[in-house]
């Protein structure tokens, strides 16, 4: 595991070019506080994952692999975050998100 972990970039960005689908996310349980996503976007980005690329392995591209359609459509199930600006412009955003909703309601 150390190994794995001390490779990790070398292994992710071999897969990534490769075209080997990639998505962020954690199993970590409860061992992590939550609200980690961004922070694996980002990490994502800095190994060298195009900006569209890194978003989408925690969005649209996770949805369309979790079998929900990438694109929402009224009344569709869907947690989202509203931010204050572009996120493909400036993925650090993530991070402040001005609004968090969870099954339709507005959490934060």
């Amino acid at each position: 595991m150390r190994d794995l972990h001390a490779h990790r970039r070398e292994t992710i960005m071999s897969a990534y070019e490769a075209g080997v689908p990639i998505y962020a996310g954690t199993d970590a349980g409860g061992v992590l506080p939550h609200g980690g996503i961004a922070g694996e976007v980002l990490e994502l980005a800095a190994y060298g994952f195009a900006p569209e690329d890194a978003l989408g392995a925690a969005s649209w591209r996770a949805r369309e692999w979790l079998g929900w359609n990438a694109t929402l459509a009224e009344g569709a199930p869907a947690d989202f975050v509203v931010l204050d600006r572009n996120p493909l412009e400036d993925l650090s955003v993530l991070r402040t998100p001005a609004r968090v909703v969870l099954r339709g309601r507005v959490v934060a």
